[in-house]
């Protein structure tokens, strides 16, 4: 059993303890606002402590073996799968996630850290010729960075959290964790109790739940991490890729969607409807590749929007812990604000709410516009909520047009029944990722994910991420004296 009671505290240097701020955390279910824990924040002086006990304890780590390192990961598998249901139960209260959505989270953490037990044996290194000299022997060798930064969202924490912080750990790193304030034990604790349960090393993964207002730039600017790992917006990430520019550090970014969900005319219409409502409701909408835009051709504009105004209609909002509910709450009620300007925004611009279920607490029932055109200014904009735009095309290459219309470029869907045309359009979408005959949401531990524009910057998964955290390092052998010039 999961003692969720102690995930209140800090995780620095492999002990359990307050933050030394006088600023104390209220962490809160969005849903009822029954009080979940109270944190004392971590400081300045808490990260510098967190950052110097991954530095000491990563040298000791980069010793042990690979076969080691395996286990401890396979340790943690095993622990999650143990307590499903108390880590479940967690996201659920601390997100207001219903349990097919904490469900399919911890499933998604458990393939990720399946991946990442697999790094320790990939640090493999090469021998090369040289160019130059017959006798000489080029080795390089992958090494780990070091210490990597990890600060991480509210829609999918413990998810994301995880994406960078097992490889990270896996190819030798030490971490200090930062989890979104709103998500300090999905995102955070609850994690460093996980690999604490599992055998990792003391102080070798930190974790400091703060308010930025507490500290600042300091995770970044910190001189110890040489690698920043970054999911949440679009503007916070921009500036944390300047502090990390300014500071010679790897930055991370995966940042925020408007993504386009493009139907053909020779769909399979039943099929489209389906992958678009989870596309676009998963969650409350509060997914980065969440559908916001859905762009249809005229041929089968009118029976794809009944289909789909009859099926969000259904769906049933409110408690997520009735397991028949969909759309649960928002995070806060910041979150209910910023959507409900852009509600409003959006009709004051000419877009038509053919569906239009209205607000209860934070629970923000689901809202679908028509009459939508391309140049409307809020279509610009990210929903991180129930809400979506249905836009009209005469053309696949208008389809193409209007789905490229966005500064961001993270994720996309594209039905049709022909695959090689659907391909051929699909890399005409400025987007990092894009899938066919399915939806946009989707996300595997062996495949490159990440955006274009202003959607992030890297990849991560697989390979890519044992490339993110990991560097080369070249050493030549000489095996016979070379002759120099004025020797």
């Amino acid at each position: 059993m999961v003692n969720f009671k102690k995930l209140e505290s800090q995780y620095i240097g492999g002990e359990w303890r307050d933050g030394s701020s006088q600023q104390k955390m209220e962490n809160k279910n969005p849903y009822n606002d029954d009080l979940i824990a109270t944190t004392h924040a971590a400081s300045k002086s808490d990260v510098d402590e967190a950052y110097q006990a991954a530095a000491k304890a990563q040298r000791d780590w980069e010793k042990v073996s690979s076969i080691k390192k395996r286990e401890i990961m396979e340790n943690a598998v095993f622990y999650i799968e143990e307590n499903n249901d108390d880590i479940a139960k967690i996201i659920m209260e601390e997100l207001g996630a219903t349990k097919l959505k904490a469900d399919f989270e911890v499933g998604l953490v458990i393939n990720m850290i399946k991946e990442a037990s697999t790094f320790p044996a990939r640090m493999v290194g090469s021998i090369h010729p040289s160019a130059t000299d017959e006798h000489k022997e080029n080795r390089v060798y992958r090494k780990p960075l070091g210490v990597v930064g990890v600060l991480s969202p509210f829609n999918f924490p413990f998810f994301l959290s995880v994406k960078s912080v097992a490889p990270a750990l896996a190819s030798s790193n030490g971490v200090v964790l930062k989890p979104h304030e709103d998500t300090t034990i999905t995102g955070g604790t609850m994690i460093a109790k996980i690999f604490e349960e599992a055998g990792l090393p003391k102080g070798l993964l930190n974790v400091i739940s703060t308010e930025i207002s507490e500290i600042g730039d300091s995770l970044v600017d910190h001189p110890i991490p040489q690698s920043i790992s970054f999911t949440g917006s679009t503007p916070v990430g921009k500036h944390i890729g300047e502090v990390a520019g300014r500071n010679l550090k790897e930055a991370h970014l995966e940042l925020g969607g408007n993504n386009a969900f493009i139907v053909l005319d020779d769909a399979d219409i039943d099929l489209a409807v389906s992958a678009a409502v989870f596309s676009r409701f998963t969650h409350q909408g509060q997914i980065c590749m969440s559908s916001n835009r859905i762009i249809l051709p005229e041929a089968i504009y009118d029976e794809f929007v009944e289909k789909f105004t009859n099926k969000v209609s259904e769906l049933k909002c409110g408690d997520p812990q009735d397991p028949e509910t969909i759309i649960g709450p928002l995070i806060n009620k910041k979150q209910v604000e910023n959507t409900q300007k852009l509600v409003d925004q959006a009709i004051e611009e000419g877009a038509t709410p053919i569906v239009n279920g209205g607000i209860e607490g934070n629970v923000f029932k689901p809202v679908v516009f028509a009459d939508v055109k391309p140049d409307m200014s809020y279509i610009q904009e990210e929903f991180f909520a129930p809400v979506v735009s249905i836009l009209k095309v005469s053309s696949d290459e208008e389809a193409v047009e209007v789905a490229n219309n966005s500064p961001y470029g993270l994720s996309g869907a594209l039905h049709t029944n022909d695959v090689e045309r659907g391909t051929e359009l699909a890399k005409q979408v400025y987007t990092g990722m894009i899938h066919i005959n399915d939806g946009s949401i989707d996300d595997d531990p062996t495949v490159a994910f990440g955006g274009v524009k202003n959607s992030g910057i890297g990849r991560l998964n697989g390979k890519w991420s044992l490339d993110a955290f990991t560097t080369t390092q070249w050493i030549s052998v000489q095996h016979k004296p070379r002759q120099y010039p004025y020797s």
